[in-house]
């Protein structure tokens, strides 16, 4: 019979913002503490964990107090100093996802490479380590340019379709890409636990803002046919293991016209696409990364019922402290879940909280989430 002494483990988590935040939910209720590194004090997740290092994520000095505090150190973010932490992981401290993982996705360019050398489908591409209109045109349009290093929630991608887009390029070491008009974009979230045992959730389907390229509307399962969606999950599945990832893993994927499935992006923590399995599934993402990096068991990711989510943005033309309307009247509606990620500061599209809706119609779960979509706001007291 298995023996735990509570704490059942210390985890550090290096970024204290809504991923963190879920994560130190979940590890308190699997009797684990959890220490929160972060540069802003009473961050997001170090208000749930009670316990925060204030400091940067590039702080070697910061990062080793983390790991010496813990038994296991993990992330919510992909801007970390991964020479301390695979320095630290030498000396014998356990950091899962493995840093020499981390340090492949976090530039996009090694991360599209190795999925390449791995027989991954993925767009073509080419690097762009000084963009010119040249180099585009010859590249051919339309194309999309991605940052290599530091993008995330749309930051750090420019989707350009004729030579006239040129003046949006990003002025950077990059990759070019060539534009997939996709029939849908779908996500899966894996889990690869200790043992190499790997769970799958069902596939999502992703909308996204038109201009911010921040995800609008999820809704889970995707409406695509069954033999698509175990097409999907095996994909994501050897795309975990072609990196040697433990933990838990966002695959974003193109379904084309065609019917194909190409790997766009792979995310090395939990992930947007997972929100709703907090509500919908028997075990959420943030337990279940929490289970496959202490060591114990994966959970059972079966969908309880049908569920849409939405992100909660600030308002265009709003920062500063935030205030919510039209709140009361979301939570009226049949199915509503709202999360609020606690930011003392709001900014125009900034991700402020999301909302899961159940439903036991997916297309009735829709109809209530653009419902909400409209009904709350978030704005700020300090405004034009």
């Amino acid at each position: 019979m298995d023996v735990f002494p509570l704490p059942v483990a210390r985890i550090g988590i290096i970024g204290g913002g809504q991923l963190g935040r879920m994560l130190a939910k979940a590890a308190k209720r699997l009797g684990c503490t959890c220490v929160v590194l972060d540069p802003t004090p009473g961050s997001p997740a170090g208000q749930v964990a009670g316990h925060q290092i204030v400091g940067a994520y590039h702080d070697p000095a910061k990062l080793r107090e983390l790991a010496e505090s813990c038994d296991v150190t993990t992330f919510d973010i992909e801007d970390i100093d991964t020479a301390t932490l695979l320095q630290l992981e030498r000396e014998g401290h356990r950091v899962l996802p493995s840093p020499r993982v981390l340090a492949l996705i976090q530039d996009k360019l090694t991360q599209k490479q190795a999925l390449a050398e791995a027989g991954i489908p993925t767009a073509p591409f080419i690097p762009m380590p000084e963009p010119s209109p040249e180099a585009f045109a010859a590249h051919g349009y339309p194309l999309v340019q991605k940052a290599r290093r530091g993008g995330y929630d749309g930051r750090g991608v420019s989707i350009m379709k004729t030579p006239e887009d040129y003046g949006r390029h990003l002025p950077l070491p990059s990759l070019l890409e060539r534009f997939i008009p996709a029939e849908k974009e779908l996500a899966v979230v894996v889990a690869r636990g200790l043992d190499g045992d790997c769970r799958c959730y069902p596939v999502v389907e992703m909308r996204f803002r038109p201009g911010e390229n921040v995800l609008d509307l999820l809704l889970a399962p995707a409406r695509i046919t069954p033999e698509t969606a175990e097409a999907a999950a095996r994909l994501a599945v050897r795309t975990v293991e072609v990196l040697g990832g433990i933990g838990i893993f966002g695959v974003e994927m193109f379904l084309t016209e065609d019917g194909g499935l190409l790997v766009n992006e792979v995310a090395p923590r939990t992930h947007n696409s997972g929100h709703h399995t907090i509500e919908a599934n028997v075990t959420d993402q943030f337990e279940q990364h929490l289970r496959a990096v202490v060591g114990l068991p994966l959970g059972a990711t079966d969908q309880l019922s049908p569920a849409a989510m939405i992100n909660l943005l600030g308002a265009p033309g709003h920062r500063g402290r935030p205030v919510i309307k039209g709140m009361a009247e979301a939570l009226a509606i049949p199915g509503v879940c709202l999360h609020l990620y606690g930011k003392a500061a709001t900014a125009p599209f900034r991700k402020m909280g999301h909302v899961t809706v159940l439903d036991p119609d997916i297309e009735m779960a829709e109809r209530k989430a653009m419902r909400v979509r409209d009904l709350i706001e978030i704005s700020g007291e300090d405004h034009p």
